[in-house]
C-alpha cells in the first residue's frame, strides 16, 4: 500500500497537523486485528487446551493478557490517539502543539505495542491485570503519556476560540487520570531489567490494583471513548448534541464518581467490608451519569431517525451507545453483594466485560474511524458502503453470541458452584462444571470469530480506501463555524 505525497497546501493559510492523526488511525485498524486473533486463539485454546501445543509462549495464561493489552492499549489507545488529536484541533481551531513531539508519541506507543508482544509471550509479567509490562516498558509508557499530555493540552491552551468543547473534557480527564493511575499503581522496586516487585503489600496492592484496573475501565476504556461519542455522532448525524447542558452534568458526575467504583472488584476478600460498601454504593450511583450520556447521544438523532436507515457508520455510533447503556446497567447490579457472591469468579463477568468492549468500545471506534479515515485521505467516504454495512452486521451478530454464551455459561457455573447436597458436600465438582461449560466456550469462540472477520472486512476497506486517495492538507477555517 503506497501512500502518496499529500496536495498542495491551500492558499488561505495555516493547515491542521494531521500526520500523526492519518498514522495512529491506520495503526488502530492493523493492531485491531493483530489483538482480536489473539483473542480468538485463545478462545479456542479454551474449548480445546491442546491448541497450545505444548509450547510456553503458546500457552493461555502467556497469550491472554497479550491480547488485553492488544485490544485495549494498542487497538484502542490507538484510536483514542487519532481521535484526541483530531477533535482538538478541529474544536480548538489550530494546529496541534508542538506536532514533532506528536509524532514522538505515535513512534514511542508502537516500541510499548512491540515490547509487550514480545516481553508478554515470555512470561516477563508483573502479574497486575491490565498492567502487566514490567518496568522498562512502564517507564516508557510514563514518558510517551506526558507527551501526549503536552500535545493535547498546549493545543486547548492556543485554541482560537474562547470555548472548549465537551468532547476535549472528556478527552482531558481521560490523559490526567490514566497518568495517574499507571504511575502510582506501576510503582515497583525493580531487581533486574525483566522483574521488579510492587512498592505495595497484601490487601493494599490490590487495592491500589483495581483502584487502577476499575479506573483503566472508567477513564480509557469510557471518558475517553465519550469523548468520541460527543464528536462523531454529531458529526454523523449532521445535529447538535440533543442537550449540552445534560453533556456538562455527564461529565463532572461521571468523573467525580468513577473514582470510587474500584473495590466492588475485592467483595468478600480481606479488603474491609466499609472498603466493599463504598465501592458497591458508588458503582449504583453511576448507573445516573452513564445512562445520561447515552441519552444524550443517542437523542442527538432526534428528528433524524431516518438516517439509520442508509448511513451503516451512524449504526456503529448509535449500537455502540446501546451497549454501553446495557453494560453500565450489568455493571452496576454486579456490584450489589449479593448479585457479585454469584457472579464473580464466573463468565458472567466475561460476557459483561465483552458486551463492553467489543460492543461500546469496539463499535464506537469503528464508527469514529469510518468517519475520520477517508477524510484524512481526501475522500467524502470509505471505498465500500456496502462493506461497512456487511462488517455492522457480523460484528453484531459476533457480539450476541459472545456475551449471551458467557452470560449463560457464568450463571450455571455460579449455581453449580454454591448446590450442596443434603449432608452439606458439593453436588458438583469444579471439574463438571468445566465440562458443562464446553458448548458455551464453542459458541464464544464463533461470536469471536465473526468479530474478526468484521475486522478483516475493515481492514481490506481502509486499504481500498487509502489506495484510492492521497493525505490531505486541511486548512484550519479564518472564522469559526459552530461546531
Amino acid at each position: 500500500m503506497t501512500i502518496r505525497a499529500p496536495t498542495a497546501v491551500p492558499a488561505q493559510g495555516e493547515v491542521y497537523a494531521d500526520s500523526t492523526v492519518r498514522l495512529f488511525a491506520l495503526a488502530a485498524v492493523v493492531w485491531g486485528v493483530v489483538g482480536m486473533a489473539v483473542g480468538v486463539f485463545i478462545a479456542a485454546q479454551l474449548a480445546w487446551p491442546e491448541l497450545n501445543f505444548g509450547v510456553p509462549w503458546l500457552s493461555y495464561g502467556r497469550l491472554r493478557p497479550l491480547h488485553t493489552n492488544a485490544v485495549i492499549f494498542a487497538f484502542g489507545g490507538c484510536a483514542l490517539f487519532a481521535t484526541s488529536y483530531h477533535v482538538v484541533q478541529r474544536t480548538c481551531q489550530t494546529r496541534l502543539f508542538a506536532p514533532g513531539l506528536a509524532m514522538f508519541t505515535f513512534l514511542g506507543w508502537q516500541l510499548v505495542i512491540l515490547l509487550a508482544a514480545v516481553s508478554l509471550p515470555l512470561g516477563v509479567t508483573s502479574g497486575k491485570e491490565y498492567a502487566e509490562l514490567e518496568w522498562p516498558i512502564d517507564v516508557l509508557i510514563a514518558v510517551v503519556w506526558v507527551s501526549y499530555a503536552i500535545v493535547f493540552f498546549g493545543t486547548l491552551a492556543q485554541r482560537r476560540v474562547q470555548h472548549i468543547y465537551v468532547a476535549n473534557w472528556f478527552f482531558g480527564a481521560f490523559i490526567l487520570t490514566v497518568a495517574l493511575l499507571h504511575i502510582v499503581n506501576s510503582a515497583a522496586i525493580p531487581v533486574s531489567l525483566t522483574k521488579s516487585y510492587s512498592a505495595y503489600a497484601g490487601v493494599q496492592d490490590a487495592m491500589v490494583q483495581w483502584w487502577y484496573g476499575h479506573n483503566a475501565v472508567g477513564f480509557f476504556l469510557t471518558a475517553g471513548f465519550l469523548g468520541m461519542m460527543y464528536y462523531y455522532i454529531p458529526k454523523q448525524a449532521e445535529r447538535p448534541v440533543y442537550s449540552y447542558r445534560l453533556s456538562i452534568v455527564h461529565f463532572w458526575a461521571l468523573i467525580f464518581t468513577y473514582m470510587w467504583a474500584g473495590p466492588h472488584h475485592l467483595h468478600y476478600t480481606a479488603l474491609p467490608d466499609w472498603a466493599q460498601s463504598i465501592g458497591m454504593l458508588f458503582s449504583l450511583v453511576l448507573l445516573a451519569p452513564s445512562w445520561g450520556g447515552m441519552i444524550n447521544g443517542i437523542m442527538t438523532l432526534s428528528g433524524a431517525w431516518h438516517k439509520l436507515r442508509d448511513d451503516p457508520i451512524l449504526k456503529f455510533l448509535i449500537v455502540s451507545l446501546s451497549f454501553y447503556g446495557m453494560s453500565t446497567f450489568e455493571g452496576p447490579m454486579m456490584s450489589i453483594k449479593t448479585v457479585n457472591a454469584l457472579s464473580h469468579y464466573t463468565d458472567w463477568t466475561v460476557g459483561h466485560v465483552h458486551s463492553g468492549a467489543l460492543g461500546w468500545v469496539g463499535l464506537i471506534s469503528m464508527g469514529a474511524l469510518y468517519h475520520l479515515i477517508p477524510r484524512m485521505f481526501g475522500q467524502t467516504k470509505m471505498h465500500s458502503t456496502r462493506a461497512i454495512e456487511l462488517h455492522f452486521w457480523v460484528a453484531t451478530i459476533g457480539i450476541v453470541l459472545y456475551i449471551a454464551a458467557m452470560w449463560i455459561a457464568g450463571v450455571m457455573q455460579g449455581l453449580m458452584w454454591r448446590a450442596v447436597n443434603p449432608d452439606g458436600t458439593l453436588a458438583w465438582s469444579f471439574v463438571e462444571s468445566v465440562k458443562a461449560s464446553f458448548p458455551f466456550y464453542v459458541i464464544r469462540l464463533g461470536g469471536g470469530v465473526l468479530y474478526l472477520a468484521g475486522m478483516l472486512i475493515m481492514g481490506w476497506n481502509v486499504v481500498m480506501t487509502v489506495r484510492a486517495g492521497r493525505p490531505q492538507a486541511v486548512a484550519i477555517p479564518l472564522r469559526l463555524a459552530h461546531a
